[in-house]
């Protein structure tokens, strides 16, 4: 029991490290996706005919690993909220 209660002070105490490291690599997974985004695209007005096409070797891994990350990070800030409480 003793053992369980440190493997679960332990985890508590990393989750705020792994949520940083997480949202880090977000913000650069997120940044390196807008590439020739311009400002007017930003708020809809931009063409429609330059958002619609295939994602292809680099920059599909970018686009899965993007969403990967950012499920991971709402799973350790639930279990962060239910462990803490």
């Amino acid at each position: 029991m003793l053992s369980f209660l440190l493997q679960m002070e332990t985890l508590v105490s990393a989750l705020p490290y792994a949520e940083v490291t997480l949202s880090v690599l977000l913000i650069i997974g997120i940044v390196l996706q807008q590439r020739g985004a311009t400002l007017g695209g930003a708020f809809g007005g931009d063409n429609f005919a330059s958002t619609f096409y295939k994602r292809r070797g680099a920059e599909k891994f970018l686009f899965n690993a993007t969403i990967v990350i950012a499920v991971l990070l709402v799973l350790a800030a639930i279990v962060n909220f239910l462990l803490v409480g």
